[in-house]
């Protein structure tokens, strides 16, 4: 397997550190649909086809569901990595009909099996008067 160069990236606002990968989207994509791939067969969901750009015009994320199975299509061009990465879950998600309360778990333990992290950030609250 080949490793991804990443750069640590420092914002406010909301996890604290947000890694961002240096290649090419196009590696990018197919690496995080075989992560993705891999946590759903893990855990016995169907592993959908990705593929790029959905055939829809205009669309940034299309499933297409056929007797081999379901594809999700997702628009990469001109977008933000996390976005991208938002839309594949959620197309995992949509392809095996994940309902709360387990697609909120499964969306969780996909970020972080893509290597994101939610640091919480202390809350600054002024003394309270009596």
């Amino acid at each position: 397997m080949r490793s991804v160069k990443i750069q640590k990236l420092s914002v406010p606002y909301p996890s604290g550190k947000v890694l961002l990968p240096m290649k090419s989207t196009t590696v990018n994509f197919a690496t995080a649909a075989r992560t993705l791939g891999r946590e759903a067969r893990e855990r016995g969901l169907l592993v959908p086809g990705f593929r790029c750009p959905p055939r829809v015009i205009g669309l940034d994320r299309t499933l297409k569901r056929s007797n081999n199975g379901v594809t999700v299509a997702v628009r990469v061009k001109d977008r933000p990595w996390v976005a991208i990465l938002a839309d594949m879950i959620e197309g995992v998600i949509a392809a095996n009909r994940l309902t709360p309360p387990l697609a909120d778990r499964f969306r969780g333990e996909m970020w972080l099996a893509l290597g994101f992290t939610c640091e919480a950030l202390p809350i600054t609250r002024p003394p309270q008067v009596a």
